[in-house]
C-alpha cells in the first residue's frame, strides 16, 4: 500500500453509484449495464460502490460479491483503469470486516469505511476501527458523513492521516472548517488524497485545494459533473461556476422526493436503471415522477441519457 498515489486515486469525478436492481433488493450487474456506458462516456474517473446513493446500508453481505464484482469489471473494461471504490462502513467492527472479505474478489482500488455507526464510541475505538481494516492489505479511503456515523474531529483527522494504509478522505459533513482541516492534515502526508461529498460545495472545495469530488447527482448529470471540475483545472472559472449552477438547480430533485428513490425515478424514466430500491424503502409514486419529470425538463439537455 505504500506505493498508493490517494490524490490520483480520487482525483476527478468519482460517481458514489445507485445500485441498479432487477427486483426491490437484489443488486444486478446487467440492470447496471446501460448506466455504466453512460457514466463512462461522459468522462467519469471512477466509481464507489454502496454508499448512501448505493443503498449499501440496506444490502446484506452476501449480495454484495457479485454486484461488486461485476460491476468493476464491466467498469474496467469500459475505462480501461477507472478506480472502483467500495465502501463497507458498518457499526462494528467485525461487520465492516466481514464485508470488506465479501468485496475482495472485485478487486477494490480502495475500501471505503466511515467511523461506526448506531453508537457513540471514544477517540481509541475508532482509530482501532480503522486499523483493524488495514490489516487487509487494501488500501482504505476515510469517509467523514456525519448525518450518519459518529463524525471525525480534528484530532481524529490528525490522528487518521498519519495512520499506515489509509490513503485518502471523502469528506460530506459540509463544514467548510472541518475540510480545511482535513486538507492541512492531508497536505503533511506525500500522496494522502482528499475528495469532497457535499455536492453544493463541490466548487469550493476544489479551490480550497480537493483532488476531486464524490457528488450523487453525477448519476444524473455526470458531464456537468466533469466539466466542473475540468474548468476548474483548466482556469475556467465562469465554466466551473455555470457547471456548479447546473449541478445546483438538478438537486432541487430532492424537494420533491429526498435521496435515492427520486434519482432511481429519474434514471428509469430514462432507460438507465430500475426503479426497484432495497426495503424499507419505496418507489417514487406516480404524482412524484410527474413532478419530478415536470422540475427537470428544463435541464433535460444536461442529462444523463443512453
Amino acid at each position: 500500500m505504500g506505493g498508493i498515489d490517494g490524490r490520483a486515486l480520487l482525483a476527478g469525478v468519482t460517481v458514489p453509484l445507485v445500485t441498479p436492481m432487477d427486483r426491490p433488493g437484489r443488486p444486478s450487474v446487467p440492470a447496471a449495464h446501460a448506466l455504466l456506458g453512460a457514466l463512462a462516456a461522459a468522462g467519469a474517473h471512477g466509481l464507489m460502490l454502496f454508499g448512501s446513493n448505493g443503498e449499501g446500508p440496506l444490502l446484506p453481505t452476501g449480495l454484495l460479491t457479485a454486484f461488486a464484482t461485476g460491476v468493476a469489471a464491466r467498469w474496467r473494461e469500459l475505462t480501461g483503469h477507472g478506480p472502483v471504490l467500495v465502501n463497507v462502513t458498518a457499526p462494528g467492527t467485525a461487520e465492516a470486516l466481514a464485508r470488506a472479505e465479501a468485496v475482495l474478489p472485485a478487486a477494490p482500488d480502495a475500501l471505503v469505511l466511515s467511523p461506526p455507526v448506531y453508537f457513540h464510541h471514544r477517540h481509541d475505538e475508532i482509530v482501532a476501527h480503522y486499523t483493524a481494516l488495514t490489516g487487509l492489505g487494501v488500501p482504505v479511503v476515510v469517509y467523514n458523513a456525519p448525518r450518519y456515523s459518529n463524525p471525525l474531529t480534528p484530532a481524529l483527522l490528525d490522528e487518521l492521516t498519519s495512520l499506515d494504509g489509509l490513503v485518502g478522505i471523502k469528506d460530506s459533513s459540509g463544514d467548510p472548517a472541518l475540510f480545511g482541516h482535513a486538507l492541512a492534515a492531508a497536505r503533511r502526508r506525500d500522496g494522502f488524497g482528499v475528495s469532497q461529498g457535499a455536492e453544493r460545495q463541490a466548487l469550493d472545495a476544489l479551490r480550497l485545494g480537493a483532488d476531486g469530488v464524490v457528488p450523487g447527482v453525477a448519476n444524473l448529470a455526470p458531464a456537468a459533473a466533469v466539466e466542473l471540475f475540468r474548468a476548474h483545472v483548466e482556469g475556467r472559472p465562469d465554466e466551473a461556476h455555470r457547471a456548479q449552477r447546473l449541478l445546483d438547480r438538478v438537486l432541487e430533485l430532492h424537494t420533491v422526493r429526498p435521496g435515492v428513490p427520486a434519482v432511481k425515478a429519474v434514471l428509469a424514466a430514462r432507460g438507465l436503471c430500475p426503479p426497484h430500491l432495497a426495503a424499507p424503502f419505496a418507489p417514487c409514486s406516480a404524482a412524484e415522477r410527474q413532478a419530478l419529470a415536470e422540475l427537470l425538463a428544463p435541464l433535460d439537455a444536461h442529462l444523463i441519457r443512453a
